[in-house]
């Protein structure tokens, strides 16, 4: 019986992809020296729509890494897809850091650097186009994307707010 829970539990976290964003080693001052810590951030998608991000701070590195895994697991995201790519061309802003996602033709790949690149493939977006503009902070630069991706729309949201059909929209 325990043998097929530890199964279950394996199985399950196979389906998702993890990617290390960041690490950032922090270091507090107090009367002794210094004390250091990691924080780690983390994506995790399952490649068929869905995203989260996550942020872990510990005393060791994997300890750290293992609380943003956790941490993103619970802040998934469903991303609305069109084949392989976005419905539309949209800007994500957080702070100071902005993020623009275009749609591409299929076979274009992700054109993208870095934080914003492991949400993309994590989501399982396959044609993309991004821009990093501002900050350039990876934590900055993944809650842009974010951003981003939770206020894209399908033409079948857009016209069940219009009162109106999907054709109508894309016509």
């Amino acid at each position: 019986m325990q043998n097929r829970r530890k199964n279950r539990r394996r199985k399950e976290e196979n389906i998702y992809e993890e990617r290390v964003v960041n690490i950032n080693r922090v270091t507090k001052v107090v009367k002794g020296g210094r004390r250091f810590r990691f924080s780690a951030l983390v994506v995790v998608g399952d490649k068929k729509g869905q995203v989260g991000f996550g942020t872990g701070k510990a005393q060791e590195v994997p300890d750290a890494i293992k609380k943003a895994i956790e941490d993103a697991k619970r802040n998934f995201v469903k991303v609305p897809m069109y084949g392989t790519t976005i419905p539309h061309e949209i800007t994500g802003k957080f702070g100071a850091g902005q993020v623009f996602l275009k749609p591409a033709v299929e076979g274009t790949g992700v054109i993208a650097g870095g934080p914003v690149r492991a949400i993309l493939e994590a989501a399982g977006i396959g044609d993309i186009l991004s821009k990093s503009l501002g900050s350039s902070t990876p934590i900055n630069m993944v809650r842009a994307t974010m951003d981003g991706i939770t206020r894209l729309r399908t033409a079948d949201q857009v016209a069940r707010t219009r009162g109106k059909t999907a054709k109508e929209i894309l016509s």
